[in-house]
C-alpha cells in the first residue's frame, strides 16, 4: 500500500516550523512525526505539502492510496486501523480525518461518499506550536515504548548515578560518566553515539537523540527533546529542539521550541511566565494576531536558521521566524518576523545571499550541505513574509 502523509488543516497554526518542513517532519518525541508512522505502519511514506516544499518533500502518488492527516500521532490500534481501511473508507476523530483510502485524484475527494470510521479512543493531535512541548511528554513515552520493545540497553556505566534505571534506555555508542538521571517522571532516552558530559543532572521524561551533546554540569528538566546533532548545556524545562541546533551555554531555555541549525547565544534566557501569570498569548501566522494559548508558561517559538547574540533576553510568547539575526541589549518585540537583523533597537531586512552565506558555514561544519532546493524555500519563504517586515 502507498501511504502518503499530508499536512491537514492545521499547518498554518504550526509556523513558522512548517515554513521549511511539512507537518509530518515536526520533531516531538524522541521521533519525526513521519517516523513514527513509517515505523508502525512498516512502510516508508511521501508527502502532500505546499507547492513550494514539493522539490524537498514530493509525493508518489500510485492507483490506490491511503492518505494520513500528519497533525496525528499514530499509535498501534490506530495504525492496525489503517492498514485495514478498504476504498472509499476514511477514519475521523469528530470531525477531523484522520485517514482515508482512496484511488481519487487530490481534487476529487467528497467525504459525503465515504464509509465514516469513528475513531474514539484517546490520540495525540498537533494543532498548535505550543502542543509540540506541551505534549512532549506523552510523546517521548510512545516513542520510547516503541523503540526499546524487545532491545536491551546498552550498560549503564558504574560512574552514573541513576533512579528508576528500568526506565532507562542508552543506545549503541552513547558516552556519560558521572552523571544524574532520574526516571521517576518519565523514561530517559540516550541516543546512539550520543555523549552526556560530567556533572549533568537529569530528570526524564527527557530524549537525547543520535549524535548529540548535552555539555558539562547541565540541568535539564522533562519533558524534554535534544533532537539529532544538536548540543545543549545550561538549563532547560519542558523543550523541544529539532536537530542540528546549539544551545550550547549557560541560560534558561523553558517551555519552548527551537527549529533546526539555531543557535543561542551564551547566557540567552527566555521568560516562560508573565509577571502577573496571566495566560499567555502568542503570535498566530493564520490569524496575523497574537492568540490565546491556554498556558501560563510558554516561551520561545524560533523557526529554522535563526540566531541570537549573547545576552539575548526573550520575553514569555515569543515567536521568531526563519533566519532571523537577533543582537543586542533590550527585550526584542515578542514577534520577530523571518530574515529580521536587529532587536530592541529595531530592525532591518535580513537580505537572503547573506543569509545563505551563513548557513552554507554553518551547515558544512556538520558535513551537510544547502542545496538548491533548501536555498529556493528560504527564498519563498523570504518573499512570504515580507509584509511582516517594516523596512
Amino acid at each position: 500500500m502507498n501511504y502518503i502523509l499530508f499536512d491537514g488543516p492545521f499547518r498554518n497554526n504550526l509556523l513558522p516550523f512548517t515554513y521549511t518542513r511539512p507537518v509530518a517532519d515536526i520533531r516531538i518525541g524522541i521521533l519525526t512525526i513521519r517516523e513514527k508512522w513509517e515505523l508502525l505502519l512498516g512502510y516508508t511514506t511521501t508527502t502532500i505539502t505546499e507547492d513550494y516544499l514539493s522539490d524537498k518533500y514530493p509525493m508518489v502518488e500510485m492507483d490506490e492510496n491511503i492518505m494520513i492527516n500528519a497533525s496525528f500521532l499514530p499509535n498501534v490500534e490506530l495504525a492496525e486501523m489503517i492498514k485495514s481501511l478498504e476504498e472509499n473508507q476514511a477514519i475521523f476523530n469528530d470531525e477531523d480525518v484522520i485517514a482515508f483510502f482512496t484511488k481519487d485524484t487530490q481534487e476529487a475527494i467528497d467525504f459525503d461518499t465515504y464509509e465514516a470510521i469513528e475513531y474514539n479512543e484517546d490520540v495525540v493531535k498537533i494543532e498548535n506550536t505550543w502542543d509540540i512541548f506541551s505534549k512532549n511528554g506523552i510523546a517521548i513515552q510512545d516513542d520510547f515504548d516503541l523503540l526499546t520493545k524487545d532491545k536491551k540497553s546498552q550498560p549503564i556505566p558504574a560512574s552514573v548515578n541513576t533512579i528508576n534505571a528500568s526506565q532507562i534506555f542508552i543506545e549503541e555508542g552513547a558516552k556519560l560518566e558521572f552523571v544524574t538521571l532520574n526516571a521517576t517522571n518519565g523514561p530517559i532516552y540516550i541516543g546512539k553515539d550520543a555523549e552526556v558530559m560530567e556533572g549533568s543532572i537529569i530528570r526524564g521524561p527527557f530524549a537525547l537523540c543520535d549524535y548529540a551533546t548535552v555539555k558539562m554540569g547541565a540541568k535539564i528538566y522533562g519533558p524534554t527533546t535534544v533532537g539529532p546533532h544538536s548540543k545543549v548545556g545550561g538549563e532547560i524545562n519542558n523543550s523541544v529542539i529539532f536537530g542540528y541546533s546549539n544551545k550550547g551555554h549557560d541560560g534558561f531555555l523553558g517551555n519552548s521550541v527551537l527549529g533546526e541549525w539555531c543557535n543561542l547565544g551564551a547566557d540567552t534566557n527566555n521568560s516562560n511566565l508573565k509577571n502577573n501569570y496571566a495566560e499567555v498569548r502568542l503570535w498566530n501566522y493564520e490569524t496575523e494576531n497574537f492568540a490565546k494559548t491556554g498556558l501560563q508558561f510558554c516561551g520561545l517559538m524560533m523557526g529554522d536558521h535563526s540566531k541570537c547574540g549573547i545576552n539575548t533576553m526573550f520575553n514569555t510568547g515569543t515567536v521568531v521566524g526563519v533566519s532571523a539575526n537577533i543582537f543586542g541589549s533590550g527585550f526584542p518585540r515578542n514577534f520577530v518576523p523571518s530574515f529580521s537583523w536587529g532587536g530592541s533597537s529595531g530592525f532591518t531586512t535580513y537580505l537572503t545571499k547573506k543569509a545563505f552565506e551563513v548557513a552554507e558555514v554553518v551547515m558544512s561544519r556538520r558535513d551537510v550541505e544547502l542545496t538548491d532546493a533548501d536555498k529556493a524555500i528560504l527564498e519563498h519563504v523570504f518573499e512570504e513574509t515580507k509584509k511582516y517586515r517594516r523596512d
